[in-house]
């Protein structure tokens, strides 16, 4: 009795393991392909040129047909189940012909990245993505947009009875062709184009290769006219800031206008490839992003300029620490307003040219090398911007700021994302990268205040009157309106020696320029009151003609010796 129970349980168990197993094998057929009871069967036996059993075969089957204007056979390689018999004959290649002219126009397709497996299964030897191995019977090869929806154009694997599985377009696809062919179709002037020039050579068409640089011609040309025709608005609109303002913007506003008129052209003029289409595409709305973000940071930039103008003035270290450190602070806002327009317009471009979802991932994939490459190729620019911002934080110098660096006195004009301006004595502009700027030591005359001592020498002879000098000194420095508190003016002798002695006079002035012409200025009265009043207090070498020592009333015994020179001696010269 156990015996039976056993072999009836392993009965069972088999049967419904059986029962598992073709539920399985159903399913796992049910995801290769869909099953259809017939297939076009309007249309005529497919013939051997049509290639249907990969993704990628099917493409590029229905591409070459289509080039070679077979359209009937092309029809074979398109779902048309949702047609009645007779209107798969007559719609068929009319679908077919439709449906390359957009893919053709619409998005540029390499057939090179479609599957070339009759299962389309994952590939992924880096097992990085999770649904490697599963096969896939429903592929998207392109996504078109018209009156702002979205359309896909899609494969997908059928099997009709025990027939080998085919890839084909699906009904769902085909359904917007008109739709979308009234966008992407050919264009005014390709409608008579004669059709011995539409033969392709290599990506384009014949007559694509002499359109396409016409295009850019008249395009260019309306640029040119753009930029001189703001160029005389510039000239006649009252100087000041309009004037400024719109001798800044003519390229940015040509730019503009290039896209415009380039867009209007595509639309409605003349249409190319996919791949002249897409890379003309690119480029318009790079350029629209970046000829309106430079357009706003020019009006930026005057309104800064106004300000600096109003509220500061000339760039130079006269001003107080305050409005030098406001103006500093104004370039720091324009660098920051930069960055924002830079950042906002590259997200801007990814955003239109739907580089997110394509080349976005391979761009992450490959962030680490991309990251090595930037830091060694951009190091110096990356390094010049950071030490840019540094500046602007800790603020080592400031906008109108008198530095010495490497030996020249300079005012600070300018502190950029990757320069400091330098304005020099002699009006010259002297232009250092940040990093190299901040990596010298160099002194800030204007830190705490602009005021200088100067200090001017005289060698004069040892008889000289320092007291008169002092004096006169006086005299002469409080009657420069460049000196400052007279209380500290003084006169002193610094040094000496057998024949002369050094007279140095110490001068406060308001700023070091300032203090340069006043110690000039100085100089040049103390000078002319000597060679006035004493010209005995200059140094002079003496000779002596008699070794008599006058206030010793005693003679050498070896008499005079007229061809020594003794300094100071004597006062014979």
């Amino acid at each position: 009795m156990k015996k039976h129970a056993t072999w009836g349980l392993l009965a069972i168990a088999l049967l419904f393991s059986s029962l598992c197993v073709g539920q399985a094998s159903e399913d796992d057929k049910e995801m290769r392909w869909f099953s259809i009871e017939s297939l076009n069967a309007g249309l005529d036996t497919p013939p051997e040129e049509v290639n249907r059993l990969t993704p990628r075969d099917s493409v590029r089957s229905f591409l070459e047909l289509t080039k070679q204007q077979d359209f009937s056979a092309a029809a074979h390689l398109l779902n048309l189940s949702e047609l009645g018999a007779a209107e798969q004959r007559e719609k068929g290649p009319e679908l077919a012909r439709q449906l390359a002219a957009v893919l053709r126009r619409g998005e540029w397709i390499d057939t090179s990245d479609l599957p070339a497996r009759q299962d389309a299964v994952i590939e992924d030897p880096a097992g990085q993505n999770p649904q490697a191995g599963q096969p896939r019977r429903n592929l998207e090869i392109a996504s078109l947009r018209a009156e702002g929806q979205a359309y896909d154009i899609r494969l997908a694997r059928y099997r009709v009875g025990d027939e080998d599985p085919v890839w084909l377009i699906t009904p769902d696809s085909l359904s917007p062709v008109p739709l979308l062919y009234e966008k992407y179709g050919p264009s005014w002037l390709e409608k008579h184009v004669p059709q011995r020039f539409k033969s392709t050579f290599g990506r384009l068409q014949v007559w694509e290769w002499v359109a396409i640089p016409v295009f850019l011609l008249v395009t260019g040309l309306v640029g040119w006219l753009v930029i001189r025709l703001v160029g005389v608005i510039a000239r006649w609109l009252p100087s000041g800031s309009p004037s400024i303002y719109a001798s800044q913007i003519k390229v940015p506003v040509a730019l503009v206008v290039m896209t415009i008129v380039a867009q209007f052209l595509l639309n409605y003029v003349v249409s190319f490839s996919a791949v002249a289409t897409t890379s003309f595409r690119i480029l318009l709305i790079t350029i629209t992003a970046w000829g309106v973000g430079l357009i706003a940071l020019r009006f930026v930039d005057v309104i800064l300029l106004n300000v600096k103008r109003r509220l500061v003035g000339e760039i130079d270290d006269n001003k107080s620490r305050d409005e030098r450190h406001f103006l500093t602070s104004l370039y720091a806002v324009r660098r920051g307003i930069i960055l924002v327009a830079i950042v906002a317009v590259t997200i801007y471009i990814l955003s239109q040219i739907e580089l997110f979802e394509t080349l976005g991932l391979t761009l992450l994939a490959s962030a680490s090398i991309l990251t090595v490459l930037l830091g060694i190729a951009g190091q110096a620019v990356l390094g010049n911007i950071l030490s840019s911002f540094q500046v602007s934080l800790a603020k080592p110098i400031r906008i109108g700021d008198l530095v010495i660096f490497e030996g020249r006195w300079c005012y600070v004009e300018g502190i950029f994302y990757t320069f400091i301006r330098l304005r020099t004595w002699d009006e010259r502009r002297l232009v250092v990268p940040v990093q190299y700027f901040t990596s010298r030591p160099f002194e800030n005359l204007s830190v705490k205040s602009a005021k200088m001592y100067r200090v001017i020498e005289l060698a004069l002879h040892l008889n000289a009157d320092v007291e008169c000098l002092r004096e006169k000194f006086k005299e002469f420095a409080e009657a420069e309106k460049n000196v400052i508190e007279h209380h500290k003016l003084c006169c002193y002798v610094t040094a000496q020696s057998a024949a002369a002695q050094t007279v140095s006079f110490y001068l406060m002035t308001s700023e070091p320029f300032a203090g340069w012409e006043a110690e000039m200025n100085v100089r040049e009265k103390l000078l002319g009151f000597i060679r006035d009043n004493h010209p005995e207090w200059w140094p002079r070498e003496v000779v002596v003609t008699s070794q008599h020592d006058i206030t010793g009333g005693e003679r050498s015994a070896n008499g005079p010796n007229p061809g020594a020179v003794y300094p100071g001696a004597g006062d014979s010269s």
